[in-house]
Parts: C-alpha cells; sequence; structure tokens
C-alpha cells in the first residue's frame, strides 16, 4: 500500500510522460508542483509558475534554498538556466493569451463532461479561484493530477455537486488508480495501476467509467 506521499511522486511522475518536448507547462500548487521533479531524461519542459517565473527545475534540497524565489503556492523552487522572471500582468498575459500548452493542476470533483470544481471547500473560508479560471480557459490541454477519492468518496462524477471553476475543460486525468481520459462518451480508462482491480476502480468512480479496448498498466 503506498503512502500519501508515494502516492503523490506516482501520479507525477505518470504526468510528467505526458509532458512534449518543448512545451510551456503550468504547475498548480501542491501535487501537480511535483511534476517538474520526473521530467524524462533528455526532454526539455518549459514549466510556467503563474506569480511571474518561467524555467523552474526540480524541488531544492534542503540545503540549496532561497525563500525569495517560490512557486505560486509560496513553495520554494529551484530555476534552470535561462529562466526568467517577469510580474504578475505580463504572466497572465501569457495565460490568457494562450501561450501555455499544459496546464496540470488538483481537482475537487470532476465530470464526466469535464467540468471541474477545485477552489471550494465546503465548511472552509475561501480566497477565491486565483489563476485556475484563466488556465483552465487558456491552456491548450487541461490535465488534471489528484487522488482518485477524498476521503473514500468519488472525486469523478456524473455532474459536480461543488461550484464550478469551469466547464467541459478537462483533457486528461491521473490518479492513482488509472489515466482516465474525458471524452464525449464520458471517462474512458487507459491506463491502470495494477496494484488496484479493475472492479475497485469502476467502484470508486462516481461515474460511469468506459475500459477502453487498448487498456494498458501504468508505468
Amino acid at each position: 500500500m503506498m503512502d500519501k506521499q508515494e502516492m503523490q511522486e506516482f501520479i507525477a511522475r505518470r504526468v510528467a510522460q505526458e509532458l512534449q518536448d518543448g512545451t510551456l507547462v503550468n504547475l498548480g500548487i501542491g501535487l501537480p508542483a511535483l511534476v517538474a521533479n520526473f521530467v524524462p531524461e533528455g526532454r526539455s519542459v518549459l514549466f510556467q509558475s503563474e506569480n511571474g517565473l518561467i524555467g523552474l527545475g526540480p524541488t531544492p534540497a534542503d540545503d540549496n534554498i532561497d525563500l525569495s524565489i517560490t512557486n505560486a503556492g509560496g513553495k520554494p523552487v529551484t530555476v534552470l538556466p535561462g529562466g526568467c522572471f517577469f510580474n504578475s500582468a505580463i504572466s497572465f498575459g501569457i495565460i490568457r493569451g494562450g501561450h501555455v500548452d499544459v496546464t496540470v493542476l488538483g481537482a475537487l470533483q470532476v465530470s464526466e463532461k469535464g467540468d471541474i470544481a477545485n477552489y471550494m471547500i465546503p465548511g472552509k473560508m475561501v480566497p477565491g479561484m486565483g489563476g485556475a479560471m484563466d488556465l483552465l480557459n487558456g491552456a491548450k490541454k487541461v490535465i488534471v493530477a489528484m487522488e482518485h477519492t477524498a476521503k473514500g468518496a468519488p472525486k469523478l462524477l456524473t455532474e459536480c455537486t461543488l461550484p464550478l471553476t469551469a466547464v467541459n475543460a478537462v483533457d486528461l486525468i491521473v490518479t492513482e488508480m488509472g489515466v482516465i481520459e474525458v471524452t464525449y462518451e464520458g471517462f474512458v480508462l487507459t491506463e491502470y495501476n495494477p496494484y488496484f482491480p479493475i472492479e475497485e476502480i469502476k467502484a470508486a468512480t462516481g461515474a460511469p467509467l468506459i475500459i477502453s479496448s487498448a487498456l494498458k498498466q501504468m508505468v
């Protein structure tokens, strides 16, 4: 059984495989930020942080932290050679102008139509949806990286029950259980983690789950 850290790293490693050479990718806070640690060797990916940085590298070692260089979540990051800093207006101009190839973010819920709710947790203060709304509408491809359930409750649903951040926005979902494409027919499981039986994955999904004819194991 994977612990939480192992689960998050497993998801982040699989997401990193989706990123093509030369793409500009925005990483959300939390789990998505780990993706920068797992870029396949020999592949060049530019990571953007919406607080005004392109060129994020892997998470710094504890003895190499510069608290003046952080991602949008305030976590210390490294900057690769050629990285650059700019103000928030330029950062959101890049996002809203459609220049981000892929955004990777977390979610509280995703519907089978690709709707996403990712900014409001019931009973907690709501600071706002941040840049998620812009990213979900501005990026060419949207990948959700998240755990499959929340305390056992499905996060993949026929309809979201929380306030939506965007409609019909999600293209791909990567969880500890599998890789799921959002299609016109609904959720399609294209890869699965062999640790979880297919019936268990279906039971943990709150919407019909189509099993791809080309289903394969996650690597």
